[in-house]
This record gives structure tokens, C-alpha cells and sequence, in this order.
């Protein structure tokens, strides 16, 4: 019996995009980006976690998802709520995941589905299809060849895992896994995590990088780049259309950091650092995370400078002396 061989074609286009990632990810590694700054990769892998599961329906806002792991009371829907809490326990777990491991994979999907689906960690036993709205677009391989195909596709992995390159093959896995769909639920959620938990292997910052952000941005295009897919019989556009994604959160991500580094002072660093994205702030809070006491010096030293560059801006820029007066970092 022969290997399986997932179809797909290299092109022109992907080995560029391949050199251009490897090349930016050169560059985050050289700032030494994540390790230096731990707000950084907590509020992207938050962004990572809402993106995700917002793909799938959960209308948690960002700051509501990044109360509940923060262990602060959320009123909202349950499940969504359990669903937050299951994909941050799911993500903490990269570092340890084997993504050439089918073991891995339905253990890490037994955590992220704990409490919100019956089939947990466990194959579907039955149909499923894709749907929109009430038309279906998709039906998926049949139960009994779930464990099959998902063989082949794990026996590809470890074959080939120092002949291609990660980033091709976490593409591929990506879009063979949502053929498959060989769970009865949380196969676009397990779909992204495990592409994060494939590149990690290769450059450990790709466990902060938030390209679940960038698919939610373009959502619809991600549904097309799919569907064309099962139209062609192979995975070539959706290959090209994720590594345009990865490329474009990458840049993203360059300009934050070097926007951070460029002209900016010791103390507008600092403040910078303890502040977490798209979260108002009060002035006391600021002093408090600072360890300061005068707020003149929090408004001379720290926030006006960091105003004037648009690091930060106030809620009621019309009234900065406002007791209801917030500051974001955005």
C-alpha cells in the first residue's frame, strides 16, 4: 500500500511567501518580542482565543472574553463563557503538544470541548455538513472513514516532517483536517489551534502570534479559500491564502514592536508594558501597576507622552480632567 500523499501543488507564490515569513519571524525573534514583553503575548494569545471562537458564533466581546480569564465575573451565555475558558486551558498547552500525535490531538480536544459537546476527545460516530444559513455546502467524509483518513494524514505528517517545509505543512494539515472534520464538533477551533501548535515546533514565537485575528478579519474569504478547494480536489488556494494571512499578522506585529522601540522614553516603555490593549484604565490603576504616588508625575512623565506619540488615548479627550476619565493603549 502506498503513503498517502495529501494533493497540492507548490507554486511560485508559496515559496515567496514562505522566505518573506521566515524572514519576518527572523526579525520578531531578533527584538526578542515575547520574551520581553509578557503583556504582549498575553494579550495576543487573548486576541487568538476571541478570534477563534468568535469564527464559530461566540458573542463574547474581546473584553469580556479577556475577563473570564482573567477569573473576573462575565455575565453572558454559559457555554460561550465555558468555551473561553476551555480554548485558554486548550492554548496554555501548546508547549506540550505533539502535533504529529493523534493521541495529542483528541486529548487537547477533550480539553477544549470539556463540558459544551458530548463527543469529547473521541472521532464522530456520525454525518456531519457544513452549513449556511439553512443551505448545506459541505458534507463531510462519512464516520467510518474518519479514522482512516485522519491515519493518513498523521502517517504524512511524521514521513515528511524534515522534507517540507512547517509552514506548507501546517497549511496542508489546516485544510485536510476541515475536509475531514473528524470531530462532531470544534473542528474549526482545533483546526487553528493545532496550525499554531505545528508552527511552534518550527519557531517558538509562532505560539503568540495571533493569526486567528487576521482569519476573523477576513472570515469570508477563509470559507471561500475552503470551499475552492473542494472544488479543485486540492488544497493549493488555501495554502496561499493562510500564508498571505501569516504574512500580513506578521507586519502587524513588526510595527507594534518597532512602534514601541522608536523614540520613545524609559517611562513610556514602562507604561506601555503593563498596559494590555483595547482595556480602559483609570489614572489610579496606572499609578498602582507603576508603584507611583503623584499622578502629576503619571501625567508629566508617562501619559502625555504617550498620548502625543498614539500609543494611548483617552476615553473623553474633551475632558482630560474627567473622574471619568480612561486610558487605552491602542
Amino acid at each position: 500500500m502506498s503513503e498517502y500523499i495529501p494533493p497540492y501543488t507548490i507554486s511560485n507564490q508559496m515559496l515567496k511567501q514562505v522566505s518573506a515569513i521566515s524572514e519576518k519571524a527572523g526579525m520578531i525573534a531578533t527584538y526578542n518580542a515575547f520574551e520581553a514583553r509578557p503583556h504582549l503575548r498575553r494579550n495576543n494569545r487573548i486576541r487568538s482565543i476571541h478570534s477563534s471562537l468568535k469564527i464559530e458564533a461566540n458573542s463574547l466581546s474581546l473584553s469580556e472574553v479577556r475577563d473570564v480569564i482573567n477569573g473576573h465575573l462575565v455575565l453572558g451565555d454559559q457555554k460561550e463563557i465555558q468555551e473561553v475558558k476551555n480554548a485558554y486551558a486548550a492554548y496554555e498547552k501548546i508547549p506540550e503538544i505533539n502535533p504529529l500525535s493523534i493521541s495529542d490531538l483528541k486529548k487537547t480536544h477533550k480539553i477544549m470541548t470539556y463540558m459544551t459537546v458530548e463527543e469529547s476527545g473521541i472521532f464522530r460516530k456520525g454525518d456531519v455538513g457544513v452549513f449556511s444559513g439553512d443551505k448545506c455546502i459541505f458534507v463531510a467524509p462519512p464516520p467510518e472513514q474518519v479514522d482512516p483518513l485522519m491515519q493518513d494524514l498523521f502517517s504524512w505528517m511524521n514521513h515528511c516532517e524534515d522534507k517540507i517545509h512547517p509552514l506548507i505543512m501546517a497549511a496542508v494539515f489546516h485544510y485536510e483536517f476541515v475536509f475531514i472534520h473528524p470531530f462532531a464538533d470544534g473542528n474549526g477551533r482545533m483546526a487553528r489551534l493545532w496550525h499554531t501548535a505545528i508552527l511552534y515546533r518550527w519557531r517558538k514565537l509562532f505560539e503568540f502570534i495571533p493569526l486567528e485575528s487576521q482569519i476573523e478579519r477576513f472570515q469570508q474569504n477563509y470559507y471561500d479559500a475552503i470551499a475552492e478547494c473542494h472544488t479543485n480536489g486540492n488544497s493549493n488556494v488555501f495554502i496561499e491564502f493562510i500564508l498571505e494571512m501569516l504574512e500580513q499578522i506578521l507586519d502587524e506585529v513588526i510595527i507594534r514592536i518597532a512602534k514601541t522601540n522608536a523614540g520613545t522614553s524609559e517611562y513610556v516603555k514602562r507604561l506601555l508594558e503593563i498596559m494590555e490593549y483595547d482595556v480602559p484604565y483609570t489614572s489610579n490603576d496606572l499609578l498602582n501597576l507603576l508603584g507611583l504616588k503623584s499622578k502629576e508625575t503619571l501625567r508629566k512623565n508617562y501619559l502625555n507622552p504617550a498620548i502625543e506619540l498614539g500609543f494611548i488615548r483617552m476615553t473623553l479627550p474633551d475632558k482630560p480632567s474627567s473622574r471619568n476619565q480612561r486610558y487605552v493603549r491602542q
